[in-house]
């Protein structure tokens, strides 16, 4: 008697992948490990192709119509700004199945996006992975927990947070009008605390420090635990406390020897400031001297460069 996953799971899905960027080997991989059979990818750069081969090996390298001839299930993983070119074409050509699962993970979109393969008869799912994708194996990893956003029509509603639930995810119901919302505030978080992480590991090596991701480490990783579980009251630091004076101290510094980071500083710091103070933490007969620290900051930031910032 054949035991074997497929046998024991008959309805597992013929997967095709289009985009073998960082995110669709990994989710097709993922589905992989439950029973689903990767069947086609296709990627338009020799990187993509590599990673095609790494991550998939044995599944060929095809066009995107090819990639839905032969899947039940695909994966549009291309950027966002490339997705309704890609969806409109492939409706357009005939690509597009009755039937046929057409998944994008997309951030920013819902399934509105997925319009004219859904008028062809594709069963639209929006499923975009909460995490940074690496390329490598450790992606397949790390989608153990990891939140979903998930759009779908209401029919289609269970089956979406089914396919979530098979690569480890949690899924997390995201409304159709508030997509761009939702990637706005995951693109706030993940993205600029890369670029904050890589600004504070330059200074600290200017400043002579050998190993600064070392000394950034446990103290970025208490600052995140404490803002996931206390929000604005983990607020600490010269900012949260009022002290202007290490505030001037710090843009001087910063002006003469990272120049780049003087405006997010600023901006930052004029953010942490009105948080601070509306949650209690600054005291207002201080927040007066620091504001008007950092706006003479930002006036002699300026003065000194009238483009402001990085460039």
């Amino acid at each position: 008697m054949n035991t074997s996953p497929q046998a024991e799971r008959p309805a597992r899905l013929a997967v095709g992948v289009v985009g073998a960027g960082r995110v669709g080997p990994a989710l097709a991989r993922a589905l992989q490990q439950t029973g689903h059979r990767p069947v086609a990818v296709s990627g338009v750069s020799d990187a993509s192709r590599r990673r095609a081969e790494r991550m998939l090996p044995d599944v060929p390298v095809v066009t995107p119509a090819q990639v839905l001839q032969a899947a039940d299930l695909v994966l549009l993983t291309v950027p966002d700004d490339a997705l309704p070119t890609l969806v409109q074409g492939l409706a357009e050509t005939g690509a597009v199945r009755p039937g046929q699962l057409l998944v994008h993970t997309s951030g920013r979109y819902g399934v509105g996006v997925l319009d004219p393969a859904r008028r062809a008869g594709a069963l639209p799912l929006a499923l975009h992975p909460a995490m940074t994708f690496t390329g490598t194996e450790v992606d397949v990893q790390r989608l153990a927990g990891c939140s979903f956003g998930v759009t779908a029509p209401d029919e289609l509603r269970l089956a979406a947070e089914a396919l979530v639930i098979e690569m480890g995810g949690e899924p997390e119901w995201i409304a159709e009008a508030n997509r761009p919302l939702y990637h706005a505030a995951l693109a706030l978080g993940a993205n600029h605390l890369v670029t904050l992480v890589a600004q504070s590991m330059e200074l600290l090596r200017k400043a002579g420090v050998e190993h600064p991701d070392r000394m950034l480490g446990p103290l970025l990783g208490a600052a995140l635990d404490n803002a996931l579980r206390s929000g604005d009251a983990a607020l600490t630091g010269p900012v949260a406390r009022g002290d202007a004076g290490t505030v001037a101290a710090h843009v001087s510094e910063l002006r003469k020897h990272a120049p780049g980071t003087v405006a997010g500083y600023l901006a930052m710091a004029r953010s942490t400031a009105d948080r601070a103070l509306a949650h209690g933490l600054l005291k207002p007969e201080l927040a007066e001297d620091l504001l008007g620290v950092l706006a003479d900051g930002a006036a002699g930031f300026d003065a000194h460069d009238p483009e402001g910032g990085d460039r």
